[in-house]
């Protein structure tokens, strides 16, 4: 019986602990130059909300930079050696096309996809979207710790209690 009951505890203790929420982990996306051929590879991809858009390369014999046509992201004045990045917030989906100023002619352009996905909230974020103007910082208050303490006591006496029976 004392095993069931230290179990139940336990597992009680635990739950707040085994709401395994999945967290979406960002990647960074590569674009480097083809010199050679004046294009950007990859020159179209696909990436989400969240995720990094990185512009990499060097040692290049012509100057080139990436720049977003509606002027969303801009790598700077053309360069022979960039390393730029540009992340994509949480309301960015969409297709955004990029291309380099001094090769725009012949052909140096690409576009980014943008999948729209859930924002991930801390629970910090979460307490603030839910808790209204109304409400005082008290009420806001997490009563896990409370919560935990009270099991603990309980479990204390039920010991005690046991012994007392035994």
């Amino acid at each position: 019986m004392r095993r069931l009951l230290c179990l139940a505890i336990i597992l009680c203790l635990l739950q707040g602990n085994l709401g395994l929420e999945t967290e979406q982990e960002t990647e960074t996306h590569v674009v480097t130059v083809d010199s050679t051929n004046l294009r950007f590879t990859p020159s179209t991809l696909t990436i989400n909300e969240g995720d990094t858009l990185r512009f990499v390369w060097g040692g290049q014999a012509l100057p080139h930079n990436s720049v977003e046509e509606n002027g969303v992201f801009d790598s700077g004045d053309p360069e022979r050696a960039v390393d730029y990045g540009h992340v994509f917030d949480y309301d960015s989906a969409g297709t955004y096309n990029f291309f380099c100023e001094p090769h725009e002619s012949v052909g140096m352009l690409g576009s980014v996809t943008v999948l729209d996905v859930e924002a991930p909230m801390d629970d910090q974020q979460n307490n603030s979207a839910n808790m209204s103007s109304g409400q005082s910082m008290e009420a806001a208050m997490n009563w896990e710790p409370v919560y935990a303490v009270g099991l603990i006591i309980l479990f204390s006496a039920a010991t005690w209690r046991a012994r007392i029976y035994d």
